[in-house]
């Protein structure tokens, strides 16, 4: 696509990689065929193709309006127009360049201000958002019903985690609303690991992986968290961790792009780079191992004994019918799509067969509350394909997608890994 920045844009600091990711777009649509909100509007400017115009148009000069930030705003980011594009456009790049230039440049109003700003204060805080989420749990019964769902039930109380006593070790990203709303989740998940041989050692001073903020276009802000983080794990890191697990994929798909949003940092960029690729989503951990050594010792033992018995073979209660909800953040952002489902399957569950897979559930990070009623729309959507199969149990990758199709009362959704955990003997 021919592209002449404007002088005013020359000066952006992302205006090269602005200039060669509008360059390699060919016009071609492709992307609005699998772009949900498209899909849903049936508008060019909700779909990836009309965004990208927009953006171009904005930095060539052009006049830019409130307009221009509604469908931006309306933007999943959920990158399955990177999945579908022939020509790897690099969309959520521009996307951010374009959403931050756009913020300087339109004023929103007071209540998108305040919106925007309270959830900024609130979701990368742990200790808020947990005081506020049981603020809401408590005045449920006096709240209008619509406001009343969107309140998660409170989450199964957490086992103790085992403490670290492996020689391999690894980091855990603890996230910022997963401790509040899914709390089991993450000690699943070290339990698991300790049966594989895998401790999981602390750094207390790591926190929020800063997508919030950035996503928000407060992207300095959300640079500061990942350099905070870097801090914190980089002791463990020297020390030989061999990853920096991710038990929510969106944080996972955040963390992944460290390396990618310091590179020019000239303190941080080399770690940055180094924390990148050690991030690993959980499902890319335990692919690696032998997921007999999540057999008790007596098992194993039987198992290697008996020449009838198969070490894979699974428990009979482990047939359960389970429908798999894959983020975005995992198929398209980290490019992990049916490496749960063939982890679940391996483990003996029975997967039923979820209809467009590739499409977002609406949660999108804070979009369910930014664009409610376009979550709410494409939440029930992915519902009725999910629940097609008639599942028992809904599992899902990422703490955002598991909250938000949960709320809708329906099958129930959990975190996949619990799952696990639950069925091993």
């Amino acid at each position: 696509m021919q592209t002449n920045l404007s002088d005013a844009a020359q000066t952006l600091s992302r205006a090269d990689e602005a200039e060669r990711i509008l360059r390699s777009c060919v016009h071609c649509g492709f992307c609005n065929a699998t772009c949900p909100t498209y899909q849903l509007l049936g508008n060019e400017l909700d779909g990836p193709r009309g965004r990208i115009y927009l953006i171009k148009q904005m930095l060539e000069g052009e006049p830019v309006t409130r307009k221009t930030q509604l469908h931006l705003d309306r933007c999943l980011t959920c990158r399955n127009c990177e999945t579908t594009c022939p020509s790897g456009v690099n969309y959520h790049a521009l996307l951010d360049i374009g959403r931050a230039e756009l913020e300087r440049r339109v004023p929103r109003p007071a209540a998108e201000r305040l919106l925007r700003e309270g959830l900024r204060r609130a979701i990368p805080h742990p200790a808020v958002f947990d005081a506020l989420l049981k603020t809401g749990r408590a005045l449920r019964p006096f709240l209008p019903a619509a406001l009343g769902r969107k309140i998660p039930k409170r989450g199964d109380r957490p086992k103790a985690r085992p403490a670290p006593r492996h020689p391999r070790t690894m980091l855990m990203l603890e996230g910022c609303v997963q401790p509040a709303l899914s709390p089991n989740t993450n000690a699943a998940a070290a339990r698991v690991l300790d049966r594989l041989g895998i401790s999981i050692v602390n750094a207390e001073r790591a926190g929020c992986c800063g997508a919030t903020d950035y996503h928000l276009n407060a992207q300095d802000a959300g640079l500061a968290r990942a350099r905070r983080n870097i801090d914190a794990w980089w002791p463990a890191i020297e020390a030989g961790a061999e990853a920096v697990v991710q038990t929510a994929s969106g944080c996972g798909a955040f963390v992944k792009e460290y390396g990618h949003l310091l590179r020019d940092d000239p303190r941080y960029a080399a770690k940055a780079q180094r924390v990148s690729e050690l991030a690993q989503d959980l499902v890319e951990v335990l692919a690696r191992e032998p997921l007999d050594g999540l057999q008790t010792d007596s098992q194993a033992d039987s198992a290697m004994n008996s020449p009838a018995a198969s070490p894979a073979e699974p428990p009979a209660q482990k047939q359960r019918r389970i429908a798999f909800h894959c983020p975005c953040t995992l198929q398209h952002a980290q490019k992990l799509g049916g490496a749960v489902e063939s982890i679940l399957q391996r483990l003996g569950f029975d997967l039923t067969t979820v209809p467009d897979a590739h499409l977002c559930c609406g949660s999108a990070g804070t979009y369910s509350i930014t664009q409610p009623e376009l979550a709410q729309r494409l939440r029930n959507n992915r519902l009725d394909a999910l629940e097609s199969g008639n599942p028992e149990l809904i599992v899902t990758a990422n703490i955002g997608c598991q909250t938000h199709l949960d709320s809708a009362g329906r099958t129930p959704v959990r975190h996949w890994i619990e799952l696990v955990e639950a069925s091993l003997p």
